[in-house]
């Protein structure tokens, strides 16, 4: 099978010039293989690539700036390798890009919570090369934190398209046996993932919420009945034109909080709508927006779940106030 040709146009160093030092663990040959040549192409400097096993006996020293780590199936140990390197990330500052298997997601999100790594599920090539992009973009001198909200929100969606096209492209590469993604699809994926401005440009969701009594949350029968009516269109229309995950996860996470239900990371991807990878992008940007919380299982500390935070939980409960007898029409 013919491997697609990645190009990149930003130089894999930090701001000083230094290449940055990259390590790959992964059990899997061909897809070591390829991290390795991506990896190389983009210009990051090996410190040490073999398999899971250098984790699990603890030899790996000397990681540098970024690690990925390919685990599509796991157990204890593996599990328990994980959380020692996401602590020693944080610590450190390294870069994890984790790619598991949807089977997996749980097991490997509840143990990684310290160092805000880039989760993969069942990725192609496409996904682990713009993640290694969104890594580029990070050490570059871009200064994306001057950007208006809107800004970031735009910047999001415009990676995510880019994400697609970028699959799509590949899909295409292999059916035909040719060359994948080009440069030109590659120039964008150095951007990092912007902060979306969920509350709009006036400010922060706590500066609208101050002071005021909490709202009663909506009729969780209601939001499930708006949520499968949204997902009915996807009978009759591509699910791609609807794509909104944001307001799904939103509304799937207000059902949960009024049912008194918990809601694990994998139900929240499926409820997004989108690609797993996709939809862990927006839990991540959607908790840094203040909106997510991650709960800790307390009988079993290495599972997680994902829940609203109570600003935004009020939000929910003021809109569907706000909206009141309409709220059936909405979908």
């Amino acid at each position: 099978m013919a491997q697609a040709n990645f190009a990149y146009s930003l130089p894999a160093s930090d701001p000083a010039g230094v290449p940055l030092a990259l390590s790959i663990f992964a059990d899997r040959a061909d897809v070591r293989l390829e991290m390795r040549g991506d990896a190389e192409m983009a210009g990051f400097r090996l410190a040490q690539v073999g398999g899971l096993d250098l984790l699990l006996d603890g030899e790996a020293s000397g990681l540098g700036g970024v690690v990925m780590v390919d685990c599509p199936t796991v157990d204890a140990a593996t599990l328990a390798a994980l959380a020692r390197l996401d602590l020693r990330a944080a610590h450190s500052g390294a870069q994890l890009i984790v790619s598991t298997s949807v089977a997996a997601l749980d097991d490997v999100f509840g143990c990684l919570d310290q160092s805000g790594p880039q989760l993969l599920v069942d990725p192609g090539r496409a996904e682990r090369v713009i993640a290694l992009g969104r890594v580029l973009g990070q050490a570059t001198s871009l200064r994306l934190r001057e950007l208006s909200e809107d800004d970031r929100l735009t910047l999001l969606r415009l990676t995510e398209q880019v994400g697609q096209i970028a699959q799509r492209l590949e899909r295409i590469g292999l059916r035909s046996g040719g060359a994948g993604l080009d440069h030109a699809a590659q120039d964008r994926f150095g951007v990092e993932s912007p902060r979306p401005a969920f509350f709009g440009a006036g400010g922060a969701a706590g500066d609208r919420l101050v002071n005021a009594p909490p709202a009663p949350l909506p009729d969780a029968q209601l939001v499930r009945r708006i949520i499968r009516a949204r997902q009915q269109r996807a009978r009759f229309f591509d699910g791609e034109l609807f794509a909104d995950p944001a307001w799904d996860m939103l509304l799937d996470l207000t059902a949960a909080r009024a049912e008194r239900a918990r809601v694990s990371v994998t139900s929240l991807c499926i409820a997004s709508g989108v690609p797993p990878t996709t939809a862990l992008r927006w839990i991540g940007q959607m908790t840094e927006a203040g909106l997510f919380v991650r709960v800790e299982d307390r009988s079993d500390r290495r599972r997680a779940f994902i829940a609203l935070s109570d600003t935004a939980a009020d939000g929910m409960a003021r809109y569907f106030a706000a909206i009141d007898t309409a709220a059936p029409a909405l979908v």
